[in-house]
């Protein structure tokens, strides 16, 4: 029965990503179809062969390596913020001053033109099998390794170039990914084969849910990937180049940050107003547990499992995934309680994987703003609940995919 109902959960969710189409007569369902059931395949393979998570774990491992390297700088300017004694690597440091190694490697990597080079080879793959132009389909890809800020930060010239509706597109697809740099925390506190697993799920995810959402037509010509250069096809001098891309990323993290505290305060200060009513019950978490139950219970659930759920992930959407997962740390590595069903382990570990709450609809602007012009930022901004939608049906949509295969 509880399988049945994990599959209309699937159809429910692409479903509800149809309802809110905006040109559901240009879907490319095909498309849909085909990344649907890599999707399942994918599933699947993750959690049955040792090999699918170990080749989604090296990669993520050098990542990790990458953010390591990064650290040295960190720790030369600024040593006490990655020492025990003051908490350790935080948001900010895991996260965030990274990109001051990221943003500049890839850059480089792309003006000498390695980048450009695995963009037109896997863009064509990925698109010839999927239908997506061959930009998104790379941006895909990319946003499994690097993250959602830092994908955006190295595409800038790419952005420049599309229209604003496939930076919007961008946008969704940015609320699906997590950053490879923090990897290493989650698989701390929750089973690390289901945060690889979650990874590129939430990736064909994206794809499939931003397809039905935002259908975007892109003519032959437009589908091409942009080069760096000036108007006479000359590049920048390269310690020019550098030195605009490490000020670029600096002022993305302080964008990134300034967003981000405040989305989180406006979410603490709207919870204070509410307990001014005297009601304990009512905050925001618990108003997203309400209204996130009937999918908790599409994922195959009773009612009191589905339930206790629904709780988390509107306390994920209101806050963020560490918050969740730093409840349940101990119980769902040691499969207790709840997460005794290993259903429910797989479920909510892969629904937490991603970045989709509120904050990151403030990281995601304000990366844009730092990013494009006024009227790329604008058109973007004005669709924040569907980016926020995109985020959730995703994180549904990974979630009952990885759930369907493991009871």
């Amino acid at each position: 029965m509880y399988i049945a109902i994990n599959i209309l959960g699937i159809f429910i969710f692409l479903g509800i990503a149809y309802l809110f189409s905006n040109d559901k007569k240009n879907i490319n369902w095909r498309s849909v179809g085909v990344v649907v059931v890599l999707q399942l395949v994918l599933a699947w393979f993750f959690t049955h062969f040792s090999a699918g998570q170990a080749i989604v774990k090296g990669a993520a491992d050098g990542f990790t390596w990458l953010v390591a390297v990064a650290n040295q700088g960190i720790a030369f300017a600024l040593p006490d913020w990655l020492t025990a004694n003051h908490g350790g690597p935080n948001f900010v440091t895991s996260a965030l001053l990274p990109i001051l190694l990221i943003v500049p490697l890839f850059d480089i990597l792309t003006y000498i033109g390695v980048l450009p080079w695995i963009i037109k080879w896997i863009g064509r793959g990925l698109s010839f099998i999927t239908g997506q132009p061959k930009y998104e389909s790379f941006f895909a890809i990319e946003m499994m390794f690097l993250g959602n800020t830092e994908v955006l930060a190295v595409s800038k010239h790419q952005l420049d170039t599309m229209s604003d509706r496939r930076n919007y597109t961008l946008a969704m697809m940015s609320m699906s990914c997590v950053t490879a740099a923090i990897i290493g925390a989650y698989v701390q506190m929750i089973p690390g084969d289901y945060v690889l697993m979650a990874v590129p799920l939430n990736v064909l995810g994206a794809v499939v849910i931003t397809s039905i959402l935002n259908p975007v037509k892109v003519s032959a010509e437009e589908d091409v990937i942009a080069s760096i250069g000036s108007e006479n096809g000359e590049k920048e001098p390269f310690f020019s180049f550098l030195g605009d891309s490490i000020l670029g990323g600096g002022k993305l993290i302080l964008i990134i940050a300034a967003t981000v505290m405040s989305f989180v305060a406006l979410a603490a200060l709207i919870n204070q107003l509410f307990s001014l009513t005297g009601l304990d019950w009512l905050t925001l978490q618990n108003i997203f547990g309400v209204i996130m139950f009937p999918f908790a219970w599409l994922l195959g659930f009773n009612v009191h499992d589905a339930f206790q759920l629904a709780q988390f992930m509107g306390t994920k959407l209101v806050t963020n995934e560490f918050v969740v997962m730093g409840e349940i740390s101990k119980d769902i590595m040691a499969s207790k309680g709840l997460f005794a069903n290993h259903h429910a382990a797989v479920v909510l570990s892969v629904f937490l994987t991603s970045f989709a709450n509120f904050s990151t609809v403030g990281m995601i602007i304000g990366t844009f703003k730092g990013l494009v012009t006024k009227e790329k930022s604008d058109f973007i901004s004005k669709r924040v609940p569907f980016m926020l939608l995109s985020g959730i049906l995703v994180s549904l949509l990974s979630a009952a995919a990885a759930g369907l295969f493991v009871w």
